[in-house]
């Protein structure tokens, strides 16, 4: 075969059960991508995209001659349940291009994994089943899937392999993308799998599921399968799960695929997990109480011979479905008159617009949270002075944003006592160095940094701040690591560390070359 059509699609969210809606808007403002705009946007030198469909694409040029066949790739920052009739339009779509396209020789599917609607619990299963049912059986499918995706038997059952990231923060979003590319190669020249997964009486939150060295049984895991080294192996993907999704596919997921060696598949899968078993206490969260860390932040503020501090206000993450817009943190920061700090990024469109009708250098009365009513968007006014207007578009220069653009919308930077807050229009977790130095904030200059981020600007603010200097707060939001905190319904009980489980046993579930579900 010496050009294979493969077609490229995608429905991308992580859904929190406890925030908001996401609606087609959301998707929309964000990436909504069809046909020739797909691949365009995929080629382009700063995507708007994720960067696995556009490593996907690189690597295919560079193995042999293909045609690509773009479908439609739909992605919006982590929010709450997806509108459901937006989700069956989306699905609709896929169907109807899907057929029109082909015949097709293999299918490319970039997830993020841990979707829920209004009314399914398992979105990424019904693209997946789908796809499978259009294509048929012989068909070969590769699937990317983020490191907090949620994994069914269905997601499993219908695909060739599943492959999720292996660094958190995502680092290594277009190397999996490029994985995703030779494992399809492969595939679509006569390769057939054998896979295993063992999903884990684990749902940890993510603050526990980094991967660098040293931060805990999660990265250890990652480490061994990385060492594992057998001809055998395509590929073993270690996926931490979202427990906000609170669905009953919710657990740490282990996966292996092998070159049809199932009975291989299946013992490294439970090696694995039960290496991460006997270490099930540590997927239990320690966070700085909010006081602790803003008292901590106040000495360092008034001692220059201090090292700087950084706050991660984990428990608003957008990156989670947090509001970005809580402002516990900034209150303490005020009454405590810490001083040389900055703040962002605060996600409050009417705040915004106030500041861009003042203009710069004008004082006005600021009031937060106006117009939002979610749970912890408690209203907020204090005097503010514009600093600085931006329009809010930019291209990330670290860690997960990288050469990718963006676009926060209308923003501003203002100087709120002792703490410039960074305003924006369009929410957006803030793991990226430049929402502050697109208003000429030198990150270096401060004293005290606050990121509504869980934890995926580590990879973009290394270059100013060691793990020594970054603080986790406890304070009130959405992703909250503390998980009692939340009323989970659909999660399967008993699950560490909610609860205490005494013996647990892995057996890995085996799925045969060959068995895939086209149901």
């Amino acid at each position: 075969m010496k050009s294979p059509r493969i077609a490229i699609l995608g429905f991308a969210i992580e859904s929190n059960r406890f925030a908001p809606v996401a609606t087609r808007a959301d998707f929309v403002s964000r990436a909504y991508l069809r046909d020739t705009a797909l691949l365009a946007d995929a080629r382009s030198d700063a995507p708007v995209m994720t960067p696995e469909i556009p490593a996907f694409v690189r690597t295919m040029d560079t193995i042999r001659p293909w045609t690509p066949v773009p479908i439609l790739f739909a992605n919006a920052e982590s929010g709450g349940p997806v509108e459901h009739e937006f989700f069956t339009d989306t699905l609709r779509e896929f169907e109807q291009r899907l057929r029109a396209a082909l015949p097709l020789d293999a299918v490319y599917i970039c997830e993020h994994g841990a979707a829920i609607t209004t009314e399914e619990n398992d979105p990424d299963g019904v693209v997946f089943t789908l796809v499978r049912r259009v294509v048929g059986a012989a068909v070969p499918i590769v699937a990317t899937v983020d490191l907090h995706a949620n994994v069914s038997d269905r997601m499993v059952d219908a695909v060739d392999t599943l492959v999720s990231y292996r660094r958190n923060p995502h680092t290594d979003m277009a190397e999996r993308g490029a994985d995703a590319a030779r494992i399809l190669t492969e595939l679509v020249d006569g390769m057939r799998t054998a896979v295993a997964h063992v999903r884990m009486p684990v749902c940890a939150p993510p603050t526990q599921l980094l991967t660098a060295p040293g931060t805990g049984p999660y990265a250890e895991m990652i480490r061994r399968a990385e060492a594992l080294d057998d001809p055998r192996i395509v590929n073993v993907s270690i996926v931490g799960g979202f427990a906000f999704a609170d669905t009953p596919k919710n657990g740490l997921t282990v996966l292996v695929t092998t070159r049809g060696d199932a009975p291989l598949a299946a013992q490294i899968a439970n090696d694995l997990a039960s290496y991460a078993w006997q270490e099930r206490a540590a997927f239990t969260p320690r966070l700085t109480p909010a006081e602790d860390a803003v008292r901590l932040a106040k000495i360092t503020s008034d001692d220059p011979s201090r090292a700087p501090l950084l706050l991660a206000d984990v428990a608003d993450n957008p990156g989670g479905g947090g509001r970005g817009n809580t402002p516990f943190v900034l209150k303490a920061l005020l009454e405590h008159e810490v001083r040389g700090a900055i703040l962002g990024v605060v996600t409050d469109p009417e705040l915004a617009a106030d500041a861009h009708a003042a203009g710069t250098g004008q004082a006005f009365h600021a009031r937060f949270n106006r117009a939002e009513t979610t749970a912890y968007s408690e209203p907020f006014e204090a005097p503010a002075r514009v600093l600085r207007l931006h329009a809010g578009k930019g291209v990330g220069r670290r860690g997960q944003l990288a050469g990718c653009s963006f676009d926060l919308g209308p923003s501003a930077a203002l100087q709120v006592g002792g703490v410039t807050v960074i305003v924006i229009s369009k929410r957006h977790q803030c793991h990226e160095p430049m929402f502050f130095e697109m208003f000429g904030i030198d990150i270096a200059r401060a004293r005290v940094v606050v990121l509504k981020s869980r934890g995926h600007f580590r990879a973009a603010f290394d270059e100013f701040f060691s793990d020594a200097q970054i603080i986790s707060v406890d304070a009130p939001g959405l992703t909250s690591p503390i998980l009692s905190r939340f009323d989970f319904k659909g999660m399967p009980r008993p699950v560490v560390p909610l609860d205490n489980i005494a013996t647990w046993t892995p057996k890995a579930r085996t799925v045969l070359p060959g068995s895939n579900a086209i149901g």
